[in-house]
Formats: structure tokens, sequence, C-alpha cells
């Protein structure tokens, strides 16, 4: 069953009483909150999603509840908590679907220590994996979104997976982030993509999250192994300019963005070698997103016409 077959009314009721058991690729998440937002927030944006069923494992009890007290009357807030456990301070109340999906990306690279964790999105076409680490900043969660909704498979928007045993990635596909000029950008690009209301006022400015594609999230068990690693940067008025990268280079930048690299030790050095042993590495400056996806449709291209 997905959540999409449930009505608000339904997920409200599981999300409220007992918590609602999404699974996000290798993780199942059991949502919990009293407040109606979440319940809204999950109808958009996990609709795709597959409910686990009751016997399976569940990762991650995780709550999002107003803060009680005296606090929720002159100044309500909202906490996120991971089986009662509480890693952020309270935000205010109306940031309380935006610190949901913060809230998942931490319980995953705080805990998930039995993959290797890196920053970046990961996409998939033709069979090859596309990995964009990049920092906050460089455009990633916007072509990330734009490559999604031009026909590309979703795997991540801001975690890459690598199994230790296969070189794999993983996907753990959920909504991708857009902050602040990257929203009206991706609605123009793609006026008919599904994003949940905006949140306003946040650390990060105004965040709005886009529905992931019924494909990306129907194939959220199937890995595959990368192919490309693409080091993006926008740069607003700029024509595209691609540079090739050395290996020693794509690696040291995966290091930098890798969350547990440290914790896997010689597992992790191993699979982050392997891993640039198989692919191309590229650095792309663009001041439009029509250009660089083209850039990226002739990588996927050129990998499926036969040799």
């Amino acid at each position: 069953m997905r959540v999409g077959d449930l009505s608000v009314r339904e997920i409200r009721s599981r999300i409220e009483r007992g918590g609602l058991p999404v699974r996000t690729g290798p993780v199942v998440f059991s949502l919990t909150s009293p407040m109606p937002v979440i319940a809204q927030t999950v109808s958009t944006l996990y609709q795709h999603h597959s409910i686990a069923e009751n016997s399976v494992f569940v990762d991650f009890y995780v709550r999002v509840r107003p803060v009680s007290g005296v606090r929720r009357l002159y100044r309500p807030q909202v906490v996120f908590d991971l089986d009662g456990l509480e890693p952020f301070h309270p935000l205010p109340i109306n940031q309380a679907a935006a610190l949901l999906e913060w809230g998942m990306n931490w319980c995953v690279y705080s805990h998930a220590h039995f993959l290797l964790v890196v920053h970046g999105a990961v996409l998939e076409k033709n069979g090859h994996a596309l990995l964009l680490p990049a920092p906050s900043g460089s455009g990633k969660s916007t072509l990330c979104a734009a490559l999604m909704l031009r026909g590309w498979r979703l795997l991540s928007d801001e975690l890459i997976l690598f199994e230790p045993q296969t070189g794999n990635v993983l996907p753990i596909c959920r909504p991708v982030s857009l902050k602040n000029q990257s929203i009206e950008v991706i609605r123009n690009f793609a006026p008919d993509a599904l994003m949940g209301s905006p949140v306003h006022d946040t650390s990060k400015g105004t965040v709005a999250h886009v529905c992931p594609t019924a494909v990306s999230c129907s194939l959220d068990q199937v890995p595959v192994l990368p192919r490309w690693v693409v080091f993006p940067k926008y740069a607003a008025g700029s024509t595209l300019k691609v540079t090739a990268e050395e290996k020693a280079d794509v690696f040291i930048s995966l290091v930098k963005n890798a969350f547990n690299y440290s914790v896997r030790g010689r597992q992790g050095f191993d699979q982050l070698t392997a891993a640039v042993d198989r692919v191309d590495g590229y650095s792309a400056s663009y001041g439009d997103l029509d250009s660089i996806v083209g850039f990226c449709d002739s990588l996927a291209h050129d990998a499926a016409v036969p040799q």
C-alpha cells in the first residue's frame, strides 16, 4: 500500500495515534505527530512511498510535536524527537514540516554507519548513477529537482549511501529541498511540479520541498553503480563551462562531503577509492538549467550507446 492510497483523514489518524511506517530505501521511519500540518505534508510529499507492514522492523521512531508548558501560549514552538531524544533546539511552530525533513536526514547520517554516507544528490538514467556532491549554495538541489522533473530517477537529494559489499549507491528517495530563489526557478522550469507549502523565516530562508516522482519511489529498492560525479556551481549569467576532474580531486571532494568517513575507517577509504575508480568526474558552472540538464543528458545518452 502507498501513502497516497489513504485519505488525509486516515493519514492524520494513523500519525496521531500510532505512527505511520513509511519506507524510504533501506530504512523505515515511523512518523508520529499531533499536528495536522504534518499529516498534510506527508499526504502531499510522500504519496508515492510504500507503507511498511506492521511486521517490518522500524529503524527510526520519530515525532514532531509542539513544545509544552507556558511557552506554547506566548511563543509556540515545535521539537523533533527520535525515541525521546531531541537533537535540535525548538523551532517556531510554522517550521514543523521543514523540521521533519531535517530530522529525518539527521537520523540517517548520524546512525546509519553500516553505510558510507556522503552529502549530495544522486540520480539515475539508463542504469547509471550521477552523483552531485556539493556544499550548500552550489545549486545542487535545484539541479537535482530539474533532472528528476526531466526524466531522471531520483535516488536522493541529500544523502549518497554507498553499500560496502557491492559499491552500489542505495536509493533513499525523499522530497527535494529547495531554498529561496530556487523555488520560483523550479516553478518556472516545471510548472506541473508538485510542491509542499513554503516555510518562511527558517535559518536557510524560505524552504519548500518537491514531491518525488512516482517512478523514483517505485524503484526505491533498486541500487545503482555510480558512473559520474559532477560538482555543480550556479553562476548567474554565465554560459556552461565543464572541466574534467582528476580522480584524486574527486576522491578528496567526496571525503570532504562525507558524514562518517572517519567512522568507517579503512572500509570507508576502500569504498571511496573503488567508487572513484569507476566514475568520470567533472566540475560544471552554469547560468541556466537547460544547459546543465542537457550536459547531464548527454552523459547518460553516451553511456547508453553501444561502443
